[in-house]
């Protein structure tokens, strides 16, 4: 029997499209990424506590000319351990990170399509989004909930309306 008690959730999350593009993730084996590299707490813990498999991701690039959503993606599973925090070789590398304790985990998610770009200038055109909160000041979280109004307007904005 299915449980069908949890709601289904929304999610942005943020990628470098240098490290991991959408098309990277669309090019992966069954489009399916492990998202390693969380090294935020509050992010953490909504991948730990929050995200279950279905919830829908908003594909965020950052730290590019034009950040903003360039694809739609959902969480797949697999929460698991983060091993990149015990590779000194690894830019992830989290010295104080004990094997017998990890802080840090990953989870699989799974990309479906890309999207035309919707900047943050388009974003903050919408008033339906003034609170989303990766258009909030100083908010620089790789992993945000999105509502599902904010998720609703976003689709519509990329099917046209």
């Amino acid at each position: 029997m299915t449980d069908t008690s949890k709601a289904r959730r929304y999610w942005l999350m943020k990628n470098e499209p240098d490290e991991y593009s959408i098309d990277h993730a669309l090019a992966a084996p069954d489009q399916i990424m492990g998202w390693n590299g969380v090294r935020n707490y509050q992010a953490r813990n909504f991948m730990r506590d929050d995200m279950q498999v279905g919830d829908g991701v908003l594909y965020w690039h950052s730290s590019c000319a034009e950040p903003g959503i360039y694809g739609i993606a959902r969480i797949a599973g697999n929460l698991r351990v983060d091993p990149s925090q015990f590779d000194a070789a690894d830019p992830y590398y989290d010295p104080k990170s004990p094997q017998d304790k990890p802080r840090w985990l990953m989870l699989d998610v799974q990309a479906l399509h890309k999207t035309r770009l919707v900047s943050i200038a388009e974003l903050r055109e919408q008033p339906e989004l003034a609170e989303m909160r990766v258009l909030q000041k100083g908010n620089r979280l790789s992993i945000t909930p999105v509502t599902e109004a904010e998720w609703t307007c976003i689709n519509g904005l990329l099917q046209g309306r």
